[in-house]
């Protein structure tokens, strides 16, 4: 597709052993200014994600490659969702050769970086100050994948291998709603009852 476009990003970090884990960070980072090529600047703002990861069929790869796939929203083993830091990121990659040498290569700092492909479907233009070049600041795209990769374009994410139990353990635990006593429930209706009744 001649209008998709590709982002790197950066900061890999080393964690659990890649026999139990997933690879969770930040795909991208909100209002972060970048040169890209020399030809403009740009930056990605709050709420450009939020349709397409609702929406779209979105893969995470490694080094946007189509064979070598870690995991696929539809097949809820790639979670996406906007925080205040930018595009979060949960891959429930495979137990496949390739899978686990690319945690190896992460837990060993290797790899650290991470990127996207994206179609940019609403931008705002300003240009640039003096010898400034233009800016771009993306507000709406349309997402195609995710990826750790070996040479970033970005500054400023964060990726990490994390075992499916610190994981879990970190999420934000719901406590249930406490349940009526039930040989109270007959009592308070029993009152409620009299006082509709006047007495």
């Amino acid at each position: 597709m001649s209008d998709r476009e590709r982002r790197s990003f950066a900061f890999v970090r080393a964690a659990d052993a890649p026999e139990d884990r997933k690879m969770i960070g930040h795909a991208a980072v909100f209002n972060q200014v970048t040169d890209i090529g020399g030809w403009f600047r740009e930056r990605v703002m709050p709420g450009a994600f939020t349709d397409s990861i609702q929406a779209d069929d979105i893969r995470a790869l490694f080094n946007h490659n189509p064979d070598y796939v870690l995991g696929r929203n539809t097949a809820k083993t790639l979670t996406l969702s906007e925080d205040a830091d930018g595009l979060k990121t949960v891959i429930d990659p495979p137990d496949t050769q390739f899978a686990r040498d690319l945690a190896v290569s992460i837990g060993r700092g290797d790899i650290t970086q991470m990127s996207f492909a994206f179609q940019v479907l609403e931008e705002e233009w300003t240009r640039g100050e003096k010898e400034q070049l233009d800016l771009r600041s993306i507000k709406k795209v349309r997402l195609f994948d995710v990826s750790p990769v070996t040479f970033p374009a970005y500054e400023g994410t964060d990726i990490a291998l994390r075992s499916h139990k610190a994981w879990a353990e970190s999420q934000p635990q719901v406590t249930p709603a406490p349940q009526p006593d039930p040989t109270v429930l007959p009592s308070l209706a029993y009152r409620r009852q009299l006082l509709t009744r006047g007495y």
